[in-house]
């Protein structure tokens, strides 16, 4: 291998081999302590240090970056104590994910540091946001986000890397370029060559160096960061390298031929990279065995501390209480008095703009949102007001949004993003249900995002604009789920979402955009989050539903005067008003339970069996549940009339009443 110094001073080649030494160092005894059984699974990065170690000591303390398995060397190079990161490894309570997770499974603002999640390619769209925020913040910083080979197959790499084009952020997309993404080998991976030559397609630089050289990554990665701080924009950086190792221990090396694991050993990073410094009369041999000896004694000092724990005890209620960040809701009531008839569509855009005025850190972002308005034009007018910074158009890459969304939060930002329908965030499905739900239970990060779903049925629109897809997210400890049936609730429960640092799904009902008027406050105000509502009071049968539900509800018992329903709006969803459905339930001793959704799996079904297990006792009937044919949503508005529960409705109050 062919080392240049670039002029660096003994100093920084000095500390770059400490830097490189200290994770080998690391492996090394995790490989001892993984033969003795001590230690139940290690990812190791031998053979690829010199990346990480270059990368993370070329930028400035405070600048993000977005590791992965293999990259120990971010962690040691910004000074994560190892105790806890062994600890981390170990499941024990010292770190930093209490025992939740796994490996390098974490983050640290502390350290600057976003870990992984176990599916690839995520921590790229993060990177765009952390990458906006430092951009709308004026900051001058640049984040780097490390991705294997194997992982840029991955949709959410390119759409993280289109999104940074269009922006113009300041992201280095590193890959680690080692022939295998586990044992599949390159050629089975992607027919192009080179992966600058991806860059191309995107309209970016590529830039290839030798990455198990420290030196040319280090001054590469220095004066890229150097420069994207002056003009931001996203640089496509491979590392071409090896993996020394398995995948993980368990999995070995046996499919990489003998003559290319020979050719790799030859260049080492850190045994190279030491005999240069020897050889320029950086360092002797003596000094070399010193520094190895002095973070050996750390490494050992680390592992006495952490071996002290052991798993942690269970604590069902700081589990429970860690899945959202803590947050108490302080109802807002409007200022005064005054009202103003509106829209449900108008309330919703009277939401987004009070709360943009309220929080000035609040970024919007969706497709055709800013100078058109939306396809619904909820968004009108506001580039006028907040700019095209705060209010963004963003590519067809929901994944990467949602992703991005989460990357502000990181940054102390808020976010909401539009789906264009509600159909659509299935594109976006991994990002809300592995990221944004479970980051802080993980690590305590919370993700101030919000997710507009324009949702449901009625509009003759077929099966890919008009799902109801609450179900979908209901069963995912994190989520709050909210869903308003009137113009003063839409305007509300927005509102507070967008106040409460949690993520939340958003659904708004698109036949009421224009079809239903209330006179609503002109102030901002916010609703109860978890507050069910009784719309109608009455003794003979309660109905729980929500959205759509409530007005077929009310149209339905309004051709049985003779019967007087309880009709219960549940408002939110997730978490959703137990009390006042136990309530309601005593009160008429019958229930019914309605939802737009397929019957299948269904929100009613578990507020079903929550009613048949706590409530049973005041129960005269079985509970009925009314929902929408189990079949995909049909285009004809005859066969979509059939599909919704609406027709249906008046049977099942008639069956449970006569029951």
């Amino acid at each position: 291998m062919k080392y240049s110094r670039h002029g660096l001073s003994d100093e920084i080649l000095i500390k770059l081999f400490e830097a490189l030494t200290f994770p080998r160092l690391i492996e090394e005894k995790m490989l001892i302590l993984l033969r003795q059984n001590r230690i139940s699974k290690w990812f190791s990065g031998i053979g690829q240090e010199a990346i990480a170690v270059g990368i993370t000591q070329a930028l400035e303390p405070d600048e993000y970056i977005l590791p992965m398995h293999r990259n120990l060397g971010v962690f040691t190079g910004r000074a994560v104590p190892f105790d806890r990161l062994f600890a981390q490894w170990q499941g024990t309570p010292r770190g930093y994910t209490k025992g939740r997770d796994r490996s390098f499974h974490f983050g640290t603002n502390e350290h600057h540091i976003v870990g992984m999640i176990s599916h690839l390619g995520p921590q790229n769209g993060v990177a765009d946001g952390i990458a906006l925020a430092t951009l709308l913040k004026k900051e001058k910083k640049v984040t780097v986000v490390f991705n294997g080979d194997g992982g840029t197959s991955e949709g959410d790499f390119h759409e993280a890397v289109n999104v940074a084009a269009v922006w113009d952020l300041p992201v280095i997309f590193v890959i680690e370029n080692n022939g295998y993404g586990l044992s599949t080998p390159s050629h089975e991976q992607f027919r192009c060559k080179h992966f600058i030559d991806k860059a191309i397609g995107y309209g970016i630089e590529g830039i290839q160096v030798d990455g198990n050289n420290v030196l040319e990554v280090y001054t590469k990665v220095k004066a890229l960061a150097e420069s994207l701080r002056e003009r931001p924009r996203p640089i496509l950086l491979e590392c071409i390298t090896f993996r020394m190792r398995g995948h993980e221990e368990a999995s070995g090396t046996k499919y990489v031929p003998a003559e290319l694991m020979e050719q790799w050993a030859k260049k080492d990073p850190v045994e190279n990279y030491e005999q240069f410094l020897i050889r320029e009369g950086v360092l002797t041999a003596a000094e070399a065995d010193r520094t190895r000896k002095r973070l050996k004694k750390q490494i050992e000092s680390g592992l006495e501390t952490a071996f002290t724990e052991t798993h942690p005890l269970p604590d069902t209620t700081l589990e429970l209480s860690d899945v959202h960040a803590p947050f108490i809701q302080v109802v807002h009531e409007p200022a005064n008095t005054a009202r103003t008839e509106k829209r449900f569509v108008d309330a919703i855009s009277d939401a987004l703009r009070q709360s943009m005025e309220r929080f000035p850190q609040l970024i919007l972002m969706g497709q055709d949102i800013a100078d058109y308005g939306g396809v619904f034009k909820i968004t009108d007018g506001f580039v006028a007001q907040f700019g095209k910074d705060r209010v963004r158009n963003t590519p067809l890459c929901e994944a990467a949004i949602v992703g991005a969304a989460l990357g502000l939060s990181v940054k102390g930002m808020k976010a909401m993003v539009e789906m264009q329908f509600a159909d659509f965030v299935t594109e976006g499905f991994n990002q809300i249900v592995n990221n944004l739900a479970k980051i802080h239970w993980r690590w305590g990060q919370p993700a101030d995002v919000v997710i507009r779903m324009p949702t449901g049925a009625g509009t003759a629109a077929g099966p890919f604009h008009s799902q109801s897809n609450e179900a979908w997210f209901f069963h995912t400890p994190g989520l709050k789920i909210v869903y308003p049936s009137n113009p003063w609730d839409a305007k509300g429960l927005l509102n507070a979402a967008i106040e409460d640092p949690n993520p939340y799904l958003y659904f708004e009902h698109k036949l009421m955009y224009r079809s239903l008027k209330a006179e609503i406050p002109n102030d901002y105000y916010t609703v109860e989050i978890g507050k069910a509502q009784r719309v109608a009071a009455g003794t003979d049968l309660s109905i729980i539903t929500y959205g759509m539900g409530v007005h077929w509800a009310l149209e339905v018992m309004a051709a049985f005067p003779h019967w007087r329903a309880d009709i219960i709006d549940l408002r939110t969803l997730l978490p959703w008003d137990q009390q006042l459905v136990a309530e309601s339930v005593q009160k008429t001793n019958r229930v019914l339970v309605l939802h737009e959704d397929t019957l299948t799996g269904g929100i009613g079904a578990e507020i079903t069996a929550w009613i048949t297990e706590h409530c049973f006792r005041w129960l005269d009937a079985p509970v009925l549940r009314v929902a929408s044919l189990d079949t995909p949503i049909p285009f004809a508005p005859t066969l979509e009339n059939n599909f919704l529960p609406r027709a249906r409705l008046a049977e099942r109050v008639k069956a449970i009443m006569d029951f």
